[in-house]
Order: structure tokens, then C-alpha cells, then sequence
């Protein structure tokens, strides 16, 4: 009896215990991760009463997302406008503040479509357009909803549906190109529709068509509503098309034409770099737009440019300035701008005058993306490695910021975060290298933690004080890691020299700041030495395979999406140096001195490789190449395939695993936890 009665409290502790443990685990892994509430980028009505913000939530069980447009005041209410489960997105306030418009795809929608939405006064969504190619890059001014579509040239809006609905129901599966560009991130772009700008009456009617007269269509690769602007009282239309014949290499320009006419004049042909982000200014003098100068580099400096409509002359505003500025607004005197500045590894907030190109930084602390004005408030949204995006308003003149939503609070109070800093050290050329280092909840200098170091992607792309949900540093340290970003030559965010001392040698001076990172927690008394591992993706993903192949104190890596073979990577939609440096016949040198191919003979080191089938930038092949390589070698590796990804996870439950077997790889090698 007493053996059953023994028998029956241990049963009946087994699932307390397991409850409770359940219950203690506050930390932030990947299951609470996709429990976090996303808010997309706000904006507001010209006046400041009404602020909204895309909210996105998943449904991990379904394996899907769900996005609705919330509205804010800054009292502190908030509530839904659009119902859940239906997409809505691109929120744009019609200029007397009272109407919101926005794209989604209800009831029989083939595509998305523009909805409008009264604010003050009762009444459901009702749609605008009925355009059977669909509308993204909306904007609202004047009279008119301005969008862009992809469209068959020659054809008519009834032809457009027949073939969209052929190519739904053809049995024929291939693609056909004869010329670049083929494809773009993760999916395939169709070389027989053109994105053009057209036109709607707020208050209905006919489609017009706005760019398609010029004979100039949109970069064929990506557009977005910042791909062209509006002149505020509707004369005048700014945007970018490729300035010349080469669509191996375009040059992307802008264009400015008046609304009605036939011709377009290129207002940037003397720059063979991008132009681009055109915008009006609320007085209608001027026009503003993003330049960079070296052709064939996507981090090169972005200055800020300003156009006399007038006087048709451009000038250099930031010329002085060795930070980029490429998303940014008018103020509303048209008297300065604002933007969110990638500096020193923070994104913050700045004003930048309009006549002199000073700048005055606005916040210190954390990362502030998206501003949008909100009367005379701007309107961001504010993160931290500790915290995902909120809503708030930011002062102006001193940087206070005014908390607008409450998604997640409830949560995040209940989650265990450890902590993180800011150091720097010496890396390549004696040059000091910022780098975060991320320690678990329960941190003790006193012992000893195992090493995880990430290396960033780009490479041209800093990690700032920003929440990540790709690669979370907190959720790996919560795994009982210290981890770190280093952000070695190359980043952004520290001046034109730094970003571009890597090129076109992407492997000396990262390797060495990498190297330097390692030694740096070789020497702190908290780090055990025999348990420390590495791994990156993209770039970071090329640079751990360096690693791989060179002498490392690493017991195992792992290598996401990496580019691992230079040469085959020009099957990508993007080839890194052949722009700027060459192709491989033409400085084969180049390619063969940093390809991580070249040193297999050297691979000795556990790896878990990984990759996605939808991966355009990086194709899948360079995994693969990778896996095999490492097998043929018989260094312990393990291949993870997503055939549904490209190159970042992004599904609920694709992410979960992806992070769990992280997990389960790198303690296989680097006991987690402290000792």
C-alpha cells in the first residue's frame, strides 16, 4: 500500500513538475518570439489626430500570418480599423486627414486592391479600383490615388485579365528570358510586363495611365511607393527608370515629366550611380532625392540631393557628411529634413536643414526607423535588442518620446531578458571595431560561459541596437551563451573608408577584425575557451566559410545561406564585384584570391549548413556545393533544406526548427551554461 501510495504522489508530481518547469522558463526563446506582435512602419494624418500602423500577428498552429491596420491617439487608445484575417496594407491618409487608404485583398479580389475608409464619420471599407494586375506603392495627393501595377504594354484591362487568367490555368510551367533581369530575391520576374505609375479620382472612375506615355517603365527589378513622388498640386511626376540600354547594369535615374504629357526628362544623366527616393517638397519648389556616386556599390554613401524645380539645378546637401541618408521626410515648412541615420551601430533619428545640410541629432539611445510626421511631432517606431518595435512620437526638439501602443507588454513583462553592451576594440589596420556582446539572464563574471559569435550579413549592413526575430542575440544567449556581433570592416554606419575598405578583398580585413573579436574573448576571464562557436549568414555565411577553411578555435560553425563559391554565385540576381571590379574572366585573380572554395583542403571543423530553395540572392547551390564538399572531406556536417524559404526563414514553424536545430548542433559541441 505504501508503495502505491508513493507510486501515486510521484504520478501526480510528474505533471506539476512539468507544468512548473514549463512555467519557469521566462526566457525569450523562439516560441515566445512568435508569440510577439509585430507593428509595421506608422503614418499619420497631415494634422497629427490620427496615427496608423500596420500589427502583425501569427498563428503558429496555422502557420500564418495575420496583419490589421491599427489606429492610435497619443492617450493611449488604440483599436483594430480592419478586420482580422483580411491582408490590408500601405495605409495612406487622403490630404484633409479624413480618409485612409490602403491595399487589400477581400471577397473576390484576384489581387490586391486600394480600399478607402472613412475616419470621421461611420462607414465600412469600400473599393476603389478593380484592377485585375493589382496596385502596391500607393500615394494619395491632390484629387487622385496614385499606384503602380504591372501591366502587358499594348494591352487594355480586359486583355490583362485573359491572360492573367490563361497563365493561371496553362499546363506549361517554364519561364523565358532573354535578358536580364530574371529574377529578384525570391521570385521570378516576368520580362513581358512593365511596372508604370497610373492614377484614380478619389472619388472613382477611370484609370488613367501616368508613366506609361514616356516610354520609360519603373526598375524592372523593384519599385515601391519610393520609386516615384507627386508634385503636391498634381503638375508634376518624379521617377526612376533605367537611364540607359544596359540592363545587365542599369543605371537607375530620375526622371521628372509634367502629369499629361508625352515626354520625360532625365534630370540625374551625368551620375552613373543610383538616384533615387524622389521627393516633392510640401511648397512645391523643390524636389529631393538620394545620390550615390560608385557605380556597382550598394553601400556606397547616400547623399542628400535637392532639385530647383525652377532653375532645373541640383545640389549637395550632405556633402560634408560621412553618414547615408536614404529614407527620409520633409518637414512641413519645407525647411529641413528628417531621417533615420545608421550611425555607429544605432539607427537614430536627425533633422537635417534643407539650405546649409547641418545636422542635429534628434535621439541618442536605442533605434528609432520610419519617421513620419504627425503634425508638429514625428511619429517612429522605437527598439532595442531588449525590446521589440513600439509606437511612439517623438519631440522634435529634445527626443522625448511619447509611447503610443501596448502590444506585447503583458508578454515581455513575463520574459527574462539578460543584458548587453557596447565594446570596442582593435581589429585590421590597428582600426577600432564596435562589436555588442549579449550575456545570458543570471549573468556571473565569476564563472565560466561557452562563446557564440555571430557574424553579420551585408556585408555592407550593420547590426544596430535593434530587436532581431532572423537572429535573435538574446533568444541564442538564453540558450546559456555569451554572444556577440561584431561589426568588422565593411558595416555601415561608421563612414564611407570603413564600409569600403573591404573592396573588392572581402576576406583580409573581416577575417582579421574576426579573428580579433576571438581573441578578445579569449582574454576574458568569463569565457571557457575549449566551448566556443561561430556561425553567419548571407555574407556572414561567406565569411564563416573563410573561417572554415583558415585556423579558428571553434568546435563547430554554422552557415546559413552562404555565399561559398564566387564564381558560381553569378547565377544569383546579383553577382557582388562583376559591376564595379569585373568579371571573373576578366580578374580572375580577384575572384580565386577570396573565393572560400579554394581552401576545402583545409575544412576540418563540425558545420551545419543551411539553405533555402527560394534563395535568388544566394542560390541554393552554394549549400550544396558546401554540403558535399564537407562530406567528401568526411567533416562532420548536417544539411537542413527549406524547399519553401528563401534567404531568411520566415514561416512560423520553419523557424522553430531552424532555431531548435541551431540549438541542438551547438551543444552537441558547446555545452550551454555556465560553470
Amino acid at each position: 500500500m505504501k508503495k502505491l501510495q508513493q507510486l501515486w504522489l510521484l504520478l501526480l508530481w510528474l505533471p506539476l513538475a512539468a507544468l512548473a518547469s514549463s512555467e519557469q522558463d521566462n526566457s525569450l526563446s523562439v516560441e515566445r518570439m512568435w508569440q510577439l506582435e509585430r507593428i509595421g512602419s506608422p503614418v499619420a494624418s497631415a494634422d497629427g489626430k490620427f496615427i496608423v500602423a500596420p500589427v502583425t500577428r501569427f498563428d503558429v498552429k496555422a502557420d500564418q500570418g495575420h496583419t490589421r491596420l491599427w489606429l492610435f491617439d497619443d492617450k493611449g487608445q488604440q483599436r483594430p480599423l480592419t478586420a482580422d484575417g483580411m491582408r490590408a496594407s500601405e495605409a495612406t491618409f487622403s490630404p484633409d486627414g479624413k480618409t485612409l487608404a490602403f491595399i487589400s485583398q477581400r471577397n473576390k479580389d484576384e489581387a490586391g486592391q486600394i480600399y478607402l475608409l472613412p475616419l470621421t464619420t461611420p462607414g465600412e471599407a469600400q473599393r476603389l479600383t478593380e484592377v485585375p494586375t493589382g496596385v502596391y506603392g500607393i500615394k494619395w495627393v491632390g484629387e487622385h490615388l496614385y499606384f503602380i501595377s504591372r501591366v502587358w504594354p499594348g494591352k487594355n484591362w480586359e486583355e490583362m485579365a485573359a491572360e492573367l487568367k490563361a497563365n493561371k490555368d496553362k499546363k506549361v510551367s517554364a519561364w523565358q528570358w532573354n535578358a536580364l533581369p530574371y529574377s529578384q530575391f525570391d521570385h521570378w520576374i516576368d520580362e513581358n510586363r512593365q511596372a508604370h505609375v497610373f492614377r484614380i479620382p478619389a472619388k472613382g472612375g477611370d484609370v488613367e495611365p501616368v508613366t506609361q506615355k514616356f516610354g520609360r517603365e519603373l526598375p524592372r527589378s523593384s519599385q515601391s511607393a519610393s520609386s516615384y513622388d507627386v508634385h503636391p498640386q498634381e503638375r508634376f511626376i518624379a521617377f526612376n527608370a533605367n537611364g540607359s540600354e544596359n540592363s545587365v547594369d542599369p543605371k537607375i535615374d530620375i526622371f521628372l515629366a509634367t502629369i499629361g504629357s508625352d515626354n520625360a526628362e532625365n534630370i540625374t544623366p551625368d551620375n552613373q550611380a543610383p538616384d533615387s527616393s524622389p521627393t516633392f517638397s510640401p511648397d512645391g519648389k523643390s524636389l529631393a532625392f538620394s545620390r550615390q556616386k560608385i557605380h556597382g556599390f550598394y553601400a556606397d554613401t547616400a547623399r542628400l540631393m535637392v532639385y530647383d524645380l525652377a532653375a532645373k539645378t541640383s545640389r549637395e546637401l550632405t556633402s560634408n557628411w560621412d553618414r547615408s541618408v536614404s529614407n527620409f521626410v520633409w518637414s512641413n515648412d519645407s525647411r529641413s529634413f528628417f531621417a533615420s541615420i545608421d550611425d555607429a551601430g544605432t539607427s537614430r533619428l536627425y533633422q537635417i536643414d534643407a539650405r546649409s545640410g547641418k545636422e542635429r541629432a534628434i535621439t541618442k539611445d536605442t533605434s528609432f526607423n520610419s519617421p513620419a510626421l504627425a503634425g508638429n511631432m514625428l511619429v517612429a517606431t522605437n527598439e532595442s535588442f531588449l525590446y521589440p518595435a513600439r509606437l511612439v512620437k517623438v519631440d522634435i526638439r529634445n527626443g522625448r518620446t511619447t509611447r503610443l501602443d501596448s502590444f506585447n507588454d503583458e508578454l515581455l513583462a513575463k520574459t527574462e531578458f539578460g543584458s548587453y553592451e557596447s565594446v570596442t576594440y582593435k581589429g585590421a589596420d590597428g582600426n577600432d571595431i564596435q562589436m555588442w556582446v549579449h550575456y545570458p539572464a543570471g549573468f556571473d563574471k565569476s564563472k565560466k560561459y561557452p562563446l557564440f559569435l555571430l557574424i553579420h550579413g551585408g556585408p555592407h549592413n550593420a547590426i544596430t541596437d535593434s530587436f532581431s526575430y532572423r537572429w535573435n542575440a538574446q533568444t541564442f544567449s538564453s540558450w546559456g551563451y555569451v554572444t556577440a556581433w561584431p561589426n568588422f570592416h565593411g558595416s555601415s554606419g561608421f563612414g564611407q573608408d570603413f564600409a569600403d575598405a573591404i573592396n573588392p578583398d572581402w576576406r583580409t580585413k573581416p577575417l582579421a577584425d574576426i579573428q580579433a573579436a576571438t581573441a578578445w574573448f579569449q582574454n576574458q576571464p568569463w569565457i571557457d575557451t575549449e566551448r566556443m562557436v561561430a556561425g553567419g549568414a548571407s555574407y556572414g555565411g561567406y565569411l564563416t566559410s573563410i573561417l572554415l577553411g583558415t585556423e579558428h578555435p571553434f568546435k563547430a560553425l554554422l552557415i546559413h545561406a552562404a555565399v561559398y563559391n564566387m564564381y558560381s554565385q553569378m547565377a544569383a540576381d546579383f553577382a557582388v564585384h562583376s559591376t564595379r571590379f569585373g568579371n571573373f574572366w576578366d580578374n580572375p585573380e580577384i575572384y580565386k584570391s577570396i573565393s572560400p572554395h579554394y581552401a576545402a583542403g583545409n575544412f576540418n571543423t563540425p558545420t551545419l549548413v543551411i539553405h533555402g530553395q527560394l534563395d535568388y540572392r544566394v542560390p541554393v547551390g552554394q549549400g550544396f556545393e558546401l554540403f558535399r564538399t564537407l562530406q567528401s572531406r568526411g567533416v562532420e556536417s548536417r544539411m537542413i533544406y527549406f524547399p519553401d524559404e528563401n534567404h531568411w526563414i520566415l514561416k512560423p514553424n520553419n523557424s522553430i526548427y531552424w532555431y531548435n536545430q541551431v540549438k541542438d548542433w551547438m551543444t552537441r559541441f558547446a555545452e550551454p551554461g555556465a560553470r
